[in-house]
């Protein structure tokens, strides 16, 4: 299933490169003015408005007794519909990082070079384990099939959601089918969160909203990483 999933996925994005073929003159050209009007790095209050949104719903879902049973009307709907137990979402958590290096191997290029992304999603992961293990801790939230309490928040869901941003920033001036793409699959591993009764539909807004959270502000202090650890280096 997972090789399936990721084969359909990198079928899309091939299809979708063969589509806007250009010659080898037009593609640098196209490069170098992505790479002039690059504004990853560029904080705006509007991006926190979606990943504050998810992470609120989910914080008042701990308490709330009508979020509660939202809940399991939403667990309930998604176990009628689905005919199988899958775990896929093991695995396509990982699917959009892994993505963006596969692009680039391919000779589709993104926004930054190896060593500049790798930093990114690094830096991405390190905050968005940090801030999930910390709340795991903390809320204690008692998992669907009474396997644990550490349901909240998600932590496939935010590792899944922090790819998929990771995978839009890099490519959403090449198509934003790439990006799309990615978020498709990011929903799909929520999803199975809650069908293989890992965790809620708090869980998963709340892992969703950290994950594309801390990608976006591991883009926004990114230029700070590079000047404050990695020049300092250099200089030594």
């Amino acid at each position: 299933m997972f090789k399936t999933i990721l084969f359909l996925f990198l079928s899309i994005n091939t299809l979708n490169a063969q589509a806007q073929k250009i010659s080898e003159q037009e593609k640098q050209i196209v490069t170098d003015t992505i790479q002039k009007k690059d504004d990853t790095h560029n904080f705006k209050f509007k991006q926190l408005i979606i990943p504050t949104v998810l992470i609120g719903y989910g914080v008042v879902g701990i308490e709330s007794d009508q979020l509660k049973l939202f809940n399991t009307e939403i667990k309930e709907e998604i176990n009628e519909d689905i005919d199988e137990k899958i775990t896929i979402d093991d695995f396509s958590q990982y699917v959009q990082a892994v993505s963006v290096y596969g692009l680039n191997a391919l000779g589709i290029k993104g926004k930054h070079n190896l060593k500049d992304r790798t930093i990114i999603l690094g830096t991405s992961y390190l905050l968005m384990s940090a801030s999930v293990l910390s709340l795991k801790s903390i809320t204690k939230v008692e998992r669907p099939d009474g396997s644990g309490f550490n349901s909240f928040p998600s932590g496939h869901t935010a590792t899944a959601f922090a790819g998929a941003e990771f995978l839009w920033q890099e490519y959403k001036d090449v198509s934003v089918w790439y990006g799309i793409s990615g978020y498709i699959v990011a929903v799909g591993t929520g999803a199975f969160r809650i069908y293989n009764d890992k965790h809620w539909l708090t869980d998963v807004a709340a892992g969703a909203g950290i994950g594309i959270l801390s990608t976006k502000v591991a883009y926004w202090i990114n230029p700070w990483i590079q000047d404050k650890i990695f020049k300092s280096k250099e200089k030594k």
